[in-house]
């Protein structure tokens, strides 16, 4: 009678231990009864029916990540990479996740190379390399609605590394040094077009400055001139006044200023070196005489006393 109440005991905390279920964070297990699924259980405590009722499956419900192995892929222009990447997801339904795919990593794996082949096939090299980001948004969005079903929110998908063939590399290296070189060239030749124009803008602003110094200079000896020849008509006509009313002395006056004038320029020739020539003392006296006779009648008395009593001094 003891052996069986004994028994009966380990029977019942057996049935006890087998309907409490303790749910971990992050997880939730699908409960099957008789195989068909009935429920989920959250994070937990929880009490199933013992025998009837059994865990059919427990799914992370965590982000998790899953390598994408290097694979080769033929670019629109005939160019063969390997390429490899990675996959971010998350269980948002712990159901369909265990009832509407089997093996739900192997499944997601396959299908997100699946598209980056389609996706980069359509491509050609250079926006391979160059719109990475445009790549990882167009996977992400194809392999998302295709994991929707499956209860899975796909996250994040990021291409890793795009290897080109090494011969592939060399031609580009080839290519992006001559792009470079060109580059350099179009600078210098810029560099030179603009030290030209400079130069050139500077010797026109030279001629211009010149020019209008040549013409200022121009403009002031013409002016000169006018007042010279105003200067010299007006001695001319105070001479030729003075001769037409009979006076002698300015008629003199008159020759010997040309007279000097001829001697100085005869002396200033480059040609002449030594000069020897009478000079007659008297009509030069007799020339300032007319200029003193000239002055007198036109200042007066008084100045012409003063202008004697100079030449007598002399």
């Amino acid at each position: 009678m003891e052996g069986f109440i004994l028994v009966f005991v380990v029977m019942a905390l057996a049935l006890v231990a087998m309907g409490v279920k303790s749910v971990t964070q992050g997880y939730e297990y699908t409960i099957e009864r008789f195989g068909r699924y009935t429920q989920t259980l959250s994070p937990g405590l929880h009490f199933i029916i013992p025998i009837v009722d059994k865990v059919g499956n427990k799914i992370n419900m965590m982000e998790s990540v899953l390598d994408v192995p290097s694979q080769e892929v033929i670019t629109r222009d005939n160019a063969v990479v390997q390429v490899d990447g990675v996959i971010f997801y998350q269980v948002l339904d712990a159901a369909k996740a265990a009832y509407e795919v089997r093996d739900l990593e192997r499944a997601t794996l396959n299908l997100t190379m699946t598209n980056i082949r389609t996706v980069m096939g359509s491509m050609d090299l250079d926006e391979l390399l160059s719109e990475r980001d445009s790549i990882n948004a167009r996977l992400l969005h194809v392999v998302d609605d295709a994991t929707a079903p499956w209860g899975i929110k796909v996250t994040r998908i990021e291409i890793k590394d795009i290897t080109p063939p090494r011969d592939l590399v060399e031609s580009m290296g080839r290519q992006m040094k001559a792009e470079r070189d060109k580059r350099a060239t179009i600078l210098v030749a810029e560099g030179d077009r603009q030290s030209a124009i400079l130069r050139a803008e500077g010797e026109k602003q030279a001629v211009i400055l010149d020019a209008e110094g040549r013409r200022e200079a121009a403009y002031r000896d013409a002016e000169a001139r006018e007042r010279e020849a105003g200067a010299e008509a007006e001695a001319t006509n105070v001479v030729s006044i003075a001769i037409k009313k009979g006076n002698i002395h300015a008629i003199n006056y008159f020759v010997a200023q040309k007279y000097i004038e001829a001697l100085g320029q005869i002396a200033s020739a480059p040609n002449q070196k030594v000069m020897l020539m009478p000079l007659e003392a008297a009509n030069v006296i007799g020339a300032i005489g007319g200029i003193a006779e000239i002055a007198r009648e036109s200042f007066g008395e008084n100045s012409t006393k003063s202008a004697l009593s100079i030449n007598k001094e002399a």
